[in-house]
């Protein structure tokens, strides 16, 4: 099979998305339940389709590039889960062929092909988590293109806007996901090994990192909505508790990045044995050792658990794994074919293993579905309407609109959890009172202090018959 795919033919290409297609579509169409992830991208997106702004008239942490592409996606379709699965694999897919395309053209690897992408997207079907949308992988595309242009060369004056477009890259992609914005440190090591004037050039590159953000920022500061977004969005955003809120548990998490992670260190036990010839090859290793580096960084501030962050390790091992592929002079040549098949079967055992009775068990390893937050039968009676939770559970949301601007709650937790201090309670009436959501559901025991503080709010709120906690607005 990996002889196959040695070559850069139109018939590998469609050999391969067949074969990605046959491993991934199955368990898509047999169903899969609504992520966390999902979930919040798809209440931002009804938010932000209805003319709201992230972060005046939502709060929520997400960054802002991939709010907006939800609330685009939302203007397409209404609560568009499957072109979030859509997007997801077309993503997937962008990412692999792309990737391979800056691998080919620079000639990292003596032998050309389609194995890069074959690696990236075989390991990447692994788990379910890279089937649903999420900031991490949205961001991680940009990531991607920035590549081709943190390849510059040696002359001075000649990558210029090369190097400005890398920077700006790396700046789309921190405002999908903010802490990929580490890998500006990956795109200052290639100045150092590969622009000649490495002061100038790391100026570029710094200055298209951050020209995304000024001008988010400053739409941003015309709505009113600069402050909320340096704390939702600046200040938050590389707190580890936040990035991994709707990750799965790490008893799921990370058994799954370990298999992952155990190809990519037999890849490079393999890599630091071939010598390279070339020396960009040798500094394109080097390269890619910090690219690795640069993941493990941004897979710690999530601490493995944010969804997408299997999609973070994708890249280097595709790029060492050419190297495990490689036929070995004076060993058999089968070898790395039969390695790569036990990955791949390794690959559609872990990924179908909840179809398997015991399998699961087994394995001691639980179906990411079982995670998924599952509608709640309590609240299918309520009517149409915003809702309010105020605690954690999100459940309710997938059959009713949320109430804004309170989407997430450790951000309103700030508030509903200081219904002592004055500023707290003027901050809720002035969130709420324009519009104020149909139901609540009081899950932390707040409305009778609500009813109090603000009665012209909160007491025209009576409880739903044989609901307790559940809240109508008369």
């Amino acid at each position: 099979m990996l002889r196959f795919f040695k070559s850069t033919l139109p018939a590998q290409l469609l050999v391969l998305l067949v074969l990605v297609m046959a491993l991934r579509l199955p368990l898509l169409w047999l169903g899969l339940p609504v992520s966390a992830a999902e979930l919040r991208l798809l209440l931002l997106g009804e938010g932000i389709g209805a003319g709201a702004w992230p972060y005046r008239d939502l709060f929520d942490g997400t960054a802002p590039l991939a709010a907006a592409a939800a609330g685009a996606l939302e203007l397409a379709w209404n609560r568009p889960v499957l072109l979030y699965r859509a997007g997801a694999l077309l993503i997937l897919l962008f990412q692999a062929l792309r990737l391979n395309k800056v691998l080919n053209r620079a000639d990292v690897h003596p032998e050309r092909g389609y194995l890069a992408a074959l690696t990236y997207l075989v390991v990447g079907s692994l788990s379910t988590q890279l089937d649903a949308l999420s900031p991490l992988l949205i961001g991680h595309t940009f990531i991607i293109l920035s590549l081709s242009a943190l390849l510059p060369t040696s002359r001075e004056g000649y990558d210029n806007r090369r190097l400005f477009r890398a920077g700006f890259l790396i700046g789309l992609a921190a405002l999908c996901y903010l802490p990929l914005g580490l890998f500006v440190g990956l795109g200052l090591f290639a100045v150092v090994i590969f622009a000649a004037n490495s002061f100038r050039s790391a100026l570029l590159l710094l200055c298209g990192f951050g020209s995304p953000h000024a001008l988010v920022a400053t739409v941003f500061s015309y709505v009113g909505a600069l402050p909320n977004f340096a704390q939702m969005h600046l200040e938050r955003g590389l707190t580890p508790s936040l990035a991994s809120v709707d990750g799965l548990p790490p008893a799921v998490a990370w058994p799954l990045l370990a298999g992952s992670a155990a190809l990519l260190l037999l890849a490079l036990l393999r890599t630091g044995s071939t010598a390279l010839g070339l020396v960009f090859q040798a500094k394109f290793r080097q390269l890619m050792l910090v690219w690795l580096v640069v993941a493990l960084a941004v897979l710690a501030v999530g601490r493995g658990l944010a969804p997408g962050s299997p999609v973070l390790l994708l890249p280097p091992l595709t790029y060492f794994g050419l190297f495990l592929w490689q036929k070995v002079p004076g060993r058999a040549g089968w070898a790395p074919e039969l390695l790569f098949l036990v990955v791949l079967g390794s690959v559609f055992t872990i990924r179908y293993r909840q179809l398997v009775p015991g399998l699961q068990g087994l394995l001691r390893l639980p179906a990411e579905s079982q995670f998924a937050p599952q509608p709640a039968p309590a609240y299918s009676r309520l009517g149409s309407g915003s809702v309010l939770v105020i605690g954690p559970d999100r459940r309710p949301y997938l059959t009713h609109p949320a109430a804004r601007p309170y989407l997430d709650w450790p951000l309103a937790q700030e508030d509903f959890s200081r219904l002592n201090e004055y500023a707290a309670v003027v901050h809720i009436a002035a969130s709420l009172d324009a519009q104020p959501p149909a139901y609540i559901i009081d899950q932390q025991g707040k409305m009778a202090v609500l009813r109090y503080l603000l009665p012209g709010l909160f007491g025209r709120y009576e409880v739903v018959p044989n609901q307790p906690g559940v809240y109508q607005r008369r």
